[in-house]
Order: C-alpha cells, then structure tokens, then sequence
C-alpha cells in the first residue's frame, strides 16, 4: 500500500514541479493571442473553458489504454509502478505538454505537419500515412470492440410498436459508425464537448470507488521493495524491458496522445492553461493506470494469481475489469465497467477519425468551416475504416502498441529539433527520446516470441 500511495503522491508533485520546470523550459506566454481566438470558425477552432478542455483531452488520450495496458503490464509486478510513474512525468506529461504547445504556437498544426517541419518533408510525408491509416484504424477496431460488448450485453432482439430489430454486433457496429461520423463532422462544441466531461467524470469516479474498496477492504497491494524481479508468467520470453514498456503505453507515453492534442490546441484560450491541459490530464491518466495496475495486483490476491488468470481468461483484460468491478462496486460497478469497456473506446475512435480528418485537411490546406468540405475528407477516411471492419486483426493489431511507441518516439525527437532551435534546454526531450529509441527498437527482436 505505501508504494502505492507515494507513487500517487509523486506523479502529484511531478505536475506541481517538473509540469511548472516544462512551463519555463517553452516559454509561456499569456500574452499571446491563441488559435482558438484569432482563427476561430465555429468547427475545429472553438474557444472553450480549459477545465471543459481538460477533460475532453483526458478522455481523449485515455480511452482502454490505462486500464487494461495497465492490467496487462500488472503481469510484470509493482515494477510497473515505477514505469507507470516515472514514465508519465518525464516521458509522457513531457511529450503530451510540448507537442500540445507547440501545436497553440504553429496555429493548431496537426502532428505530422508539426514533425515534418522540424524533422523535414521526407519524414512529413511519412508521417502522414502513417499517422492517418494509424487513426483509422485505431477508429476501425474502437467500432468492432465495443459492438461486440454490447453485442453480449443486450438481449437479442428489441421490440417496439410491432417492430422487431436484432440487436447484434451489426446493429451495434452500425451505431457506433454513425456516432463517430457525427462526431467527426459536428462542430467539436455540438457533441464531443457536451457528452466528454460526464464520461470523464464517471470514468474518474469509477477509478476512485474501486481504489477506495482496495484501501478498505483489506486487499494487500504488493510493495515495491523485493518484488522488483520479472514476474510475469512468461519469464524470460517476457522481459521487463521491452515488453513492459510496450504493454504500458498509454498510462506512461503514447503516440497516439500528440494526434489528440491539436484537437485541444484549437480551443485553448490562454497559454497559460497549457500545463492545465496537457501535461495535467497526462497526469491523471497516469494515476488512472496505478489505480488499475494496483487493483489487479490485490484483488486477485498478488501478482502470481493475476498472471494465472490472465492466463485462464486468455489475457482478456475486460473480463477482469468486469470482474474487479462487480465484486467491489455490485450492480453499480457493472453499469461502470460497461462505460469503462464500451464508452472509453467509443471516445478514443471518434477522435480519431475526426484527428484524421484534420490531418488530411492540414495538408491538402482544405479549409474546414463548410460541411462539404468535411464530408469530401470524412467519406474516404470512414470508407477505409468500413473496409478495416471486415479484416481479421490478429497479426496487424499485434504491432499496434508499437506502432503507438514509435510515433511517440519521433514526436519526442522532432520536440527536441524544436527547442534546440529555439535555444532552450533541450535535453528534458532527448532524454526521454534516446529512452523510447531502445525501447522501440529492442522490442522487435522479442516480439516474435510474445
């Protein structure tokens, strides 16, 4: 339980301290008049109260990944603690703030045309295909997951007035594909900016009702000291580094946040709510991870125990989820853990392939106040994220996680090129950058025995 607890109170002090060091080392200027102000069309460039911005941000870089990449990195034991915390203050909080900032300061830019004017054009071109198949197919899996969740949680048909539906995963996936279009095609304040706080909220709050139950209920939480060791079931063929570095991504870094981040860099109304934002809502993600990554340590009764179910339930992290949430929360955990399994997702997709939209805009310069220019870029992408639905993911999502790690690591070096260039101390990013290099490159000569 101490680690626990002093890991909760170091990722605190980390945005307190190291989150005010990152505010001096860019230079925050409040004087400056943002994108959100100086370009605002009513669409993507919206001014909006940053705790309102805050939370859309959380829940956009949030999604699944801190809960069940931190479940799944829990195989490992409390080392993942010190992966999860030290990970998300200078790797994460870093890569979040800087790209988030210096998207305000490029008028909003999206991220590929961020890395290729620091990193050049051929690395921009790159990034741009890379980037936008990325969210569209991060949008394509976020469609098929959560249908087939629902799938399984409502009965099989629906009637109502004579009419009878089937209520199976293609009604399902149907919904949701026409959920993300909206949200892709609204105006970010219409829908993602009504309904995104009350899914952060509820998602915080289901994190804070089960820790609570894992403080007083008696659950033993591993502590760090002696457990330092690899404790996954798979040993040697598991190696804490790489694997754990890849497993935990989203609760420590991820690429896939500095796409989401321009989102943001559009609404914000002040530099000053920067470190608010950014670096804060990486913050919460990771004490979100330590929440969960604790919580599948002692609820199962230790990292020995979690590992063997994982194994039973073929590494199925939202069976534990569900499971946590039942015994420790009743009936209400179970109207959570279905927002924690299904919502979460849902609002990862969407954004993504509303991210997609933007890139696709930013470098074809397509202005995107009128609809119909969203729709001549919107129709394509969801026609590949339709095709996508169709194919079996098995070996392609394999590499996901470090598809994910690699985008953040060439973010974290085009940051770098950045405030060399501007002369400021440029070594909070490159260390961080050199770090994600080994980890991403390491990882490719054990990812065939996974």
């Amino acid at each position: 339980m101490y680690t626990f607890l002093i890991s909760i109170a170091v990722l605190i002090a980390g945005y307190l301290l190291y989150g005010l060091l990152m505010e001096k080392v860019f230079g925050v200027d409040k004087s400056k008049v943002t994108p959100a102000l100086r370009m605002t069309d009513g669409v993507d460039y919206v001014p909006m109260p940053w705790p309102k911005i805050f939370l859309i941000q959380f829940l956009n870089i949030a999604g699944l990944g801190p809960i069940f990449g931190a479940i799944a990195g829990a195989m490992w034991g409390p080392s993942a603690f010190l992966w999860i915390v030290f990970g998300s203050i200078f790797g994460g909080a870093v890569h979040d703030f800087l790209s988030g900032m210096m998207s305000v300061r490029l008028d909003g830019l999206s991220l590929p045309e961020i890395i290729g004017k620091y990193l050049g054009k051929p690395v921009m071109q790159f990034m741009r295909a890379f980037t936008v198949i990325l969210m569209i197919l991060v949008g394509a899996v976020f469609i098929m997951g959560p249908a087939g969740i629902l799938a399984n949680l409502t009965p099989d048909e629906f009637n109502i007035f004579s009419w009878t539906t089937k209520l199976d995963l293609t009604f399902w996936a149907v919904i949701i594909f026409i959920y993300y279009f909206l949200a892709t095609m609204l105006p970010i304040d219409k829908l993602i900016g009504r309904i995104y706080p009350i899914f952060s909220f509820a998602l915080l709050f289901m994190a804070v009702a089960i820790i609570g139950a894992i403080l007083f209920g008696g659950y033993e939480i591993p502590e760090l000291i002696g457990n330092l060791n690899n404790q996954h079931i798979k040993g040697d063929n598991m190696p804490i580094f790489p694997m754990m570095f890849i497993s935990i991504a989203c609760g420590a870094i991820s690429g896939f946040h500095a796409t989401q981040s321009p989102l943001m860099a559009r609404c914000l109304t002040n530099e000053k709510y920067g470190r608010r934002v950014f670096y804060g809502a990486m913050i919460t993600e990771g004490i979100l991870a330590l929440i969960w990554a604790a919580a599948a340590m002692a609820f199962f009764g230790g990292v020995g125990e979690l590992n063997r179910t994982m194994v039973d339930q073929k590494e199925n992290a939202a069976w534990v989820v569900n499971e946590i949430s039942n015994s420790l929360l009743g009936r209400f955990g179970a109207v959570l853990a279905i927002l924690g399994v299904v919502a979460a997702p849902i609002t990862s997709g969407d954004t993504a392939f509303r991210s997609a939209r933007l890139i696709v805009a930013d470098f074809l310069h397509v202005k995107q106040k009128r609809i119909l220019h969203r729709l001549y870029i919107a129709a394509p992408l969801f026609l590949g994220g339709f095709i996508l639905t169709q194919v079996d993911f098995g070996v392609i999502w394999r590499y996901m996680a470090w598809s994910n790690q690699t985008l953040a690591t060439i973010t974290l070096w085009a940051i770098t090129v950045y405030l060399v260039l501007e002369h400021r101390a440029w070594i909070v990013s490159f260390i961080p950058a050199v770090f994600m290099t080994l980890v991403v490159s390491t990882y490719i000569f054990f990812s065939r025995d996974e």
